[in-house]
């Protein structure tokens, strides 16, 4: 079988027969740009180069404009949040929070923040490539730009166009994953979850980007 015919089967077994990349880009688009705020359960892998391979778990909150919370449960009280302005990373271990601006950030959490503005695949990257998953269409996105923290950013959606799987290849090869079950849209979210407020006696470092 081809390529092209691959494709095209996998296209139409999963969202039916008149479907292109064009739509589904379009069905993802749609569904987060409506969303005003999103709370969802993850699981994250982190795999690179030389480093052991680790794995956490949390609740990851979305609020519109800019806006993002990273609650771990595991490890319990780490804590990645996104104000509109600045970055903050807390790790308890160390009782050490990192600060810095967003447009400085390298985090490879930072790519998701699309999920908080306005998403626009034609604006944010260049190329794609698509196939079938085993729960549906697997996007591979590649930004405009060379000069990102990325190289790669993947999709896995299914037919309601809900992301449950994204992947971030850094550009040192290392791998972010991300699993996501129970999306919720347009939950009730204080706008205080939002805001950070460092721990008792936590060591605050500003870092220049």
């Amino acid at each position: 079988m081809s390529r092209f015919a691959f494709i095209l089967a996998a296209a139409v077994s999963v969202f039916g027969a008149d479907v292109n990349l064009t739509q589904v880009l379009r069905g993802i688009e749609n569904r987060y740009n409506r969303a005003q705020t999103l709370q969802i359960g993850f699981q994250e892998t982190y795999s690179g180069p030389g480093r052991p391979r680790r794995t956490e778990s949390g609740t990851l909150y979305l609020r519109k404009p800019g806006r993002m919370r990273w609650e771990y449960t595991s490890p319990k009280g780490k804590l990645f949040l996104i104000d509109g302005k600045f970055v903050y990373l807390y790790t308890p271990n160390s009782n050490r929070v990192e600060k810095m601006k967003v447009k400085e950030s390298d985090d490879m959490r930072a790519p998701l923040a699309f999920l908080i503005g306005r998403l626009d695949f034609q604006k944010d990257f260049g190329r794609y490539e698509w196939q079938k998953d085993e729960t549906g269409i697997r996007v591979r996105a590649f930004p405009k730009s060379d000069r990102l923290a990325y190289t790669l950013v993947e999709f896995t959606v299914d037919a309601d166009y809900r992301i449950r799987l994204l992947t971030v290849t850094g550009q040192d090869r290392s791998k972010l994953e991300f699993t996501f079950e129970g999306e919720q849209r347009n939950p009730a979210l204080a706008p205080r979850l939002f805001q950070f407020e460092a721990p008792a006696g936590a060591e605050v470092l500003e870092v220049v980007g």
